[in-house]
């Protein structure tokens, strides 16, 4: 990765200084093991610095190949497969996704709350493509306590998993099509498993198994050599281990059984949560959408489907978890609203983060683009 001289791109040097001491306070405070942090504009890296480490117990450091499980940060790709079957004119973004994966034909919308009853009924409109990419179809992920549709998906969805890991992609998207539907398609924003049907809808359309359609369509092109469903055994020493809190202080092993399912391709590679990178590979497919969609002289998507891809899709008055700021493209976050953000940004930031706390985004106003790679789970 060549390295400029910050000011060459509009940088100071003395400021780009600050953030390595800010991420080693966090190491040093033992709030996290290790993070690895890069800045890029205009095409050009101007920061790229790695602090503490990837194992504890093994003592070994953060380097720039290090292989971070980036869960969430899988989206953006999932969306950007979608993206170009659409430019082919597979679908179009209103098609119902009924018309690919005929298990949402009998969706159904829960009415009420248990606590009134439990009472189902017909959707007021169908699922779209739309609806899937920006997590308004209603669907879930099971991730919240006491709350009746997220009950049914930890039933229904991961406890047959939990059964048997070996269940494939299909029969994870018919199981999830079985579920009522939180809303009416198009009306809420609910985090959710979306994006994993739709990289089924990618196997569907393109007749290629999911994995290898991303292989074959964006890592290959984009050369992102360490991006993947797993992790191969020659590799495995490079993958950062998962820490969470202790108590009363300091970092522990994380305990999610997910950690653990790297070192086998899986026979339902998750669309919404299922690849490893590295920074280095990252910041490629972050640069191609910050190109509008050409990086290198290959184009994978065309400039006014990745304006589109990074353009608020949400209704008025509906933004991602309530945050008054953002809103929503096909596949990530959307600023809309820099003051309200209270954060250093511009009007049109897009990107995303995963579940282990990685974090990517562009802003197209500066040409700049900002990754952060770290382990530790709970998010946020």
């Amino acid at each position: 990765m060549n390295i400029v001289k910050p000011e060459t791109i509009g940088f100071s040097s003395d400021r780009l200084a600050r953030i390595k001491p800010a991420m080693q306070r966090y190491v040093d405070d033992q709030k996290l093991a290790g993070v690895v942090s890069l800045v890029a504009r205009r095409g050009q890296v101007a920061h790229f610095e790695c602090c503490g480490l990837a194992d504890i117990a093994a003592g070994r450091p953060m380097q720039a190949d290090t292989i971070f499980r980036i869960y969430s940060m899988t989206k953006p790709i999932t969306s950007t497969a979608v993206l170009m079957l659409y430019e082919e004119g597979r679908f179009r973004l209103t098609d119902p996704i009924a018309d690919y994966i005929p298990a949402f034909k009998k969706v159904k919308v829960l009415e009420n709350p248990p606590a009134s009853g439990v009472r189902l009924v017909e959707p007021a409109r169908p699922i779209t493509i739309r609806h899937l990419l920006t997590h308004t179809a209603g669907l879930s992920y099971g991730f919240d306590d006491d709350v009746y549709i997220d009950d049914l998906y930890r039933k229904h969805v991961w406890r047959p998993f939990d059964k048997n890991p070996n269940l494939n992609l299909e029969i994870f998207v018919n199981n999830i099509a079985k579920q009522p539907l939180a809303f009416q398609p198009g009306t809420f924003f609910r985090y959710s498993v979306a994006i994993d049907v739709l990289g089924y809808l990618v196997q569907v359309v393109s007749g290629q198994p999911f994995d290898q359609f991303l292989q074959r369509r964006i890592f290959d092109p984009l050369s992102m050599t360490d991006t993947a469903f797993y992790v191969p055994p020659e590799k495995i020493e490079r993958l950062a281990v998962v820490y969470g809190p202790a108590k009363p202080s300091g970092l522990k092993l994380a305990e999610s059984p997910e950690i653990m399912h790297y070192d086998r391709p899986p026979k339902a590679p998750s669309g919404g949560g299922g690849l490893v990178s590295t920074a280095g590979d990252y910041l490629r497919f972050a640069q191609m959408l910050l190109n509008k969609g050409e990086f290198d002289g290959l184009r994978l998507l065309g400039r006014k489907t990745v304006e589109l891809m990074t353009t608020n899709h949400l209704p008025a008055g509906v933004h991602p978890f309530d945050d008054l700021a953002a809103g929503f493209g096909l596949g990530g976050s959307v600023l809309l609203d820099v003051a309200k953000s209270q954060m250093l940004g511009s009007v049109g930031n897009f990107g995303w983060g995963g579940a282990a706390n990685t974090n990517f985004w562009i802003d197209p106003q500066e040409a700049l683009i900002g990754i952060l790679m770290l382990q530790f789970m709970p998010s946020d």
